[in-house]
């Protein structure tokens, strides 16, 4: 049913079914549709968070997919996200959530209407591209955004009940992953990456999520520098065994630079990394 493509990372490169992240978009959204219809989460002036995370989380899906079939740009894919942004807007804006971020030593900042128009857009696009970067290896994909996922569950109070059918399919996928069976593809990386977006604003976690994605950040901002800088771009050489790498233009190459490592350890570390940014927003949320 799915075509399959080359793991490069492992001896004889096996070939192995791309796109189960397709999955996780229909299973989730017809979760939030039942919230919606069994009025689990009350329903305000017309809008619906429920529908609404699903509206985003099918959009991230259509991207991923219309990436994997025509290999979008990433100057197409870099504003695509901008459109899911849309429905976003007019949650916050009828609803009325605040549109102040509080930020620990620094106060809290209002951006007024600037928030619906330029953060929420921002935010979405930011996000959705920072971690639809930070993959290619058997278990990154899916094993740090169950991670944030979990950690913003914990915080959301009763919007929690929005993320439990996403965890508990994403975690399935997760686990063949990391094995090597499946690979999400764009398709799940995409909608992943809506999901936290989406789901940070609509529980106001803006800046929880922003602090749980520092090591997607860092590694955003590697690759870009290095970039528009150097127009080089980041690799990773497989010896049949080990990781390695001659240079530092991605956080995978940094963990990597002239000190072989194997797939499953280059993951375990950045999942460490993130489950230790993840704990340090929580730390930030209880202590506040």
């Amino acid at each position: 049913m799915f075509p399959k493509v080359p793991d490069h990372h492992k001896p004889n490169k096996p070939m192995v079914p791309n796109g189960l992240g397709v999955f996780y978009v229909l299973l989730s959204t017809v979760y939030l549709f039942l919230i919606y219809f069994f009025d689990v989460i009350e329903v305000s002036n017309g809008i619906s968070p429920p529908l609404t995370l699903a509206v985003c989380i099918l959009f991230g899906g259509f991207m991923g997919l219309l990436d994997d079939w025509v290999d979008l740009k990433w100057r197409y894919k870099a504003f695509l996200p901008l459109m899911a942004a849309i429905p976003l807007v007019s949650l916050a804006s009828t609803l009325q959530l605040r549109t102040a971020i509080s930020i620990p030593l620094f106060g809290t900042i209002d951006f007024g209407v600037y928030y619906y128009f330029l953060i929420i857009p921002l935010l979405v696009t930011i996000i959705t591209n920072t971690v639809n970067q930070l993959g290619g290896l058997n278990g990154l994909e899916t094993v740090c955004p169950a991670i944030i996922m979990i950690g913003l569950t914990l915080i959301s109070g009763h919007y929690a009940i929005l993320l439990y059918a996403p965890i508990a399919v994403w975690l399935l996928l997760a686990f063949f992953n990391f094995r090597g069976k499946v690979f999400v593809g764009n398709t799940g990386s995409f909608s992943i990456g809506m999901t936290l977006a989406a789901f940070s604003i609509i529980s106001d976690l803006k800046f929880d999520l922003v602090i749980s994605l520092l090591p997607y950040i860092f590694n955003s901002a590697l690759i870009l520098l290095t970039f528009f800088f150097f127009r080089t771009k980041a690799h990773v050489s497989f010896d049949g065994k080990k990781l390695s790498s001659d240079h530092r233009r991605s956080l995978i190459t940094l963990i990597t630079f002239h000190r072989p490592l194997t797939e499953r350890q280059t993951v375990l570390i950045i999942s460490l990394l993130v489950a230790g940014s993840t704990l340090f927003a929580l730390l930030i949320q209880y202590s506040t």
